[in-house]
């Protein structure tokens, strides 16, 4: 693996709660490098989904596999010197500790928005697995993330590609 440094990141995990728009920015943005992307979502068991559509909330032993199946996926991706955007919750910090934690080249990007603002993006989706009803308990399981996580923060009132914009100016990327 060649040595990698925090100002060029191979892999971007874009973070947030259901509905911050993570799929769609994640995909514009690795679109506009030309990288792979890969949602979490497609990482899921069945037994996952199942809980979801059920409105029942995952736990961490639900989450345990689903977050060592995407971190040996970002892995092997780093292993091949590969770029990837990730959309992905990892809505607590020893979530993203298993996504992040050891690995300099892993950048973070947390989609921040209102639960006002993203109840009413929730509510004009249609067709994903997670109810609105679970909107709520992402809120209260939200662990921010923190300066020493180096985090790209940004607002999700602009259009997805302000935001891609915003993420590919603070990272220093083209």
């Amino acid at each position: 693996m060649t040595s990698r440094t925090t100002s060029r990141p191979s892999i971007i995990v874009v973070m947030g709660v259901s509905s911050s728009g993570k799929t769609t920015v994640g995909a514009l943005l690795a679109g506009r490098l030309q990288w792979e992307f890969e949602d979490a979502d497609w990482f899921h068991p069945a037994s996952n989904i199942d809980k979801m559509h059920a409105g029942i909330p995952l736990t961490d032993e639900d989450r345990g596999p689903w977050l060592r199946d995407i971190a040996a996926w970002i892995d092997r991706t780093r292993k091949l010197d590969a770029h990837a955007v990730l959309a992905c919750s990892a809505l607590k910090r020893r979530y993203r500790d298993v996504l992040i934690k050891g690995r300099p080249d892993v950048r973070l990007v947390y989609l921040k928005g209102s639960e006002a603002l993203i109840a009413r993006r929730m509510a004009a989706r249609h067709g994903h697995f997670m109810p609105r009803e679970l909107l709520h308990s992402q809120f209260e399981a939200l662990e921010e993330p923190g300066a020493d996580e180096n985090p790209v923060t940004i607002s999700v009132e602009r259009r997805p590609q302000e935001v891609v914009a915003q993420i590919l100016t603070q990272l220093g990327l083209p």
